[in-house]
């Protein structure tokens, strides 16, 4: 009986070291981290672009979270310096994301700032990037005959377009645009010195 007691006790202060070491004193390192100077709050529709990311389950297979040139090749890949905990300061929840089947996000905005790719990209992953095995978001456009003047008209690649109709932008679609647009963290992390005249 007194070593059950003493096998329980040891395995709960293991386990308290550890909560404390992974999970308490990185929160109180990071949980009122300000915002970053060049880093700007999300608007209306940038968050409503937000919520279709997730909710088309983008965050499962593309990360939004670089990591350092000595632990991985990012930086070379183009996608970005590494993040720090200022550069999330709006992101509730956070999407680091746990995996990669697709690039890193977090600066796509500024790797790729064109709506129309974009637009393109998700109706039909493969126009843009052959070989990919991103699924596509028909759901998101509309096939017309013509469309409505206040509506975005995607501009495809020959022969990617329904035949004798045009694909129109539904307004998730615009949304989440702007959202991926909005993935800039390419200020830098520490402010320049003041440079005397």
């Amino acid at each position: 009986m007194n070593n059950e007691i003493k096998l329980v006790s040891g395995a709960m202060v293991m386990l308290a070291l550890s909560t404390s070491a992974l999970v308490v004193l990185p929160y109180l390192q990071v949980h009122d981290a300000p915002p970053l100077p060049g880093l700007k709050p999300y608007i209306s529709a940038e968050l409503r672009g937000r919520e279709v990311y997730i909710a088309n389950g983008c965050v499962y297979c593309h990360s939004q979270q670089p990591r350092a040139k000595a632990f991985a090749p990012d930086f070379s890949r183009g996608w970005g310096r590494a993040t720090v905990a200022g550069d999330y300061a709006y992101d509730q929840p956070h999407l680091l994301g746990t995996m990669r089947t697709g690039p890193d996000l977090m600066n796509i905005g500024v790797r790729q700032p064109s709506e129309q790719w974009h637009l393109g990209h998700l109706y039909q992953p493969r126009a843009y990037m052959p070989g990919s095995i991103m699924p596509s978001y028909p759901f998101l456009f509309e096939a017309k005959a013509q469309a409505d003047r206040d509506e975005v008209v995607v501009n495809l690649p020959p022969g990617y377009a329904p035949a004798g109709q045009v694909v129109v932008a539904r307004p998730q679609a615009v949304d989440l645009v702007k959202y991926l647009q909005s993935l800039n963290r390419s200020y830098p992390v520490i402010a320049a010195p003041a440079v005397k005249p």
